[in-house]
């Protein structure tokens, strides 16, 4: 098995104060591909943004997560990942947009640990940004459909609590030993 794992969830439930949670604890974290993405795309002046063009922005993004995967891949450290390739499965569907073949290939020759880590909807902390322009709703939508692809690839989904950052991080720290054998 991988040491790749995933913490993904709607935009704005936590996902990415757990990663630095836990990058500040001493762990290998791959940041959020999209929102590096959306900067770069911005700078550019890109059609290739998710707003505009979800087809080309998914493109980038698998380009970059194969990356990430093969470098992380190559070290015997634990990586967690802020999302991983499924999670552009999930956003193409969301958006009623064909989900090509390279997108389901992917998900299949880079597969990450057998569990994901979940953060589900939480009102109280969801504001939008720059890169982050969904909706709470549109966030509770892609949730669904996380769920829904991850539980489709075979991956056993752990949905984190709503607690706070220091107890999601004992949580996630505290799990992995039951899911995981280092």
């Amino acid at each position: 098995m991988s040491n790749n794992i995933i913490i993904t969830g709607g935009p704005g439930s936590g996902k990415s104060t757990l990663l630095t949670a836990l990058e500040q604890n001493g762990h290998h974290c791959i940041p959020e591909v999209s929102r590096q993405l959306i900067r770069q795309q911005v700078v550019l002046s890109s059609h290739c943004v998710p707003w505009n063009d979800l087809n080309c922005f998914a493109g980038l993004s698998l380009d970059k997560m194969i990356q990430d995967f093969i470098s992380a891949d190559q070290t015997d450290k634990i990586s967690f990942f802020d999302r991983g390739i499924p999670d552009i499965i999930a956003y193409l569907k969301v958006g009623g947009l064909q989900v090509g073949r390279q997108f389901y290939d992917a998900a299949q020759n880079y597969k990450y640990e057998s569990f994901v880590f979940i953060t589900p909807p939480w009102k109280e902390i969801y504001v939008n940004d720059t890169e982050r322009w969904q909706t709470f709703d549109e966030a509770c939508i892609l949730y669904e459909m996380l769920v829904s692809v991850y539980s489709d690839l075979g991956y056993e989904i752990i949905e984190l609590p709503h607690v706070p950052i220091e107890e999601r991080l004992d949580f996630v720290l505290k799990t992995l030993p039951s899911v995981k054998s280092y």
